[in-house]
């Protein structure tokens, strides 16, 4: 049996979104940094990281930029856009509310 666990859908640019809120970021970052706060339990792949923020591009979340990497590298580095903000604020309240509401049911049911 396998220990990895699945995401649901729209949890991965959820916490892409929360990522580059803190500080723009390339792809690896972002999901070195979902690894080491998510204590090993994430780990995003490049064929679901990519994807996703290329989507979130498309859809204005998020913007990109070209720049260099600490290890003097050329990376696409992606921010939030206000848009993105927006789309942080209302999908986290709606995951908040999801998650309490389950963790509700499985406590007393």
């Amino acid at each position: 049996m396998s220990d990895r666990i699945e995401l649901p859908q729209g949890t991965l640019d959820l916490l892409i979104l929360k990522t580059v809120a803190l500080e723009p970021s390339h792809g690896w970052a972002i999901s070195e940094r979902l690894h080491q706060v998510s204590s090993a339990t994430l780990q995003i792949r490049q064929g679901s990281l990519y994807p996703a923020l290329h989507r979130l591009e498309r859809r204005g979340l998020v913007k990109a930029r070209w720049g260099t990497s600490d290890n003097n590298r050329r990376a696409k580095y992606y921010e939030l856009t206000r848009k993105g903000r927006a789309q942080l604020d209302t999908a986290t309240d709606a995951w908040q509310k999801l998650s309490a509401a389950i963790t509700h049911v499985l406590a007393t049911a």
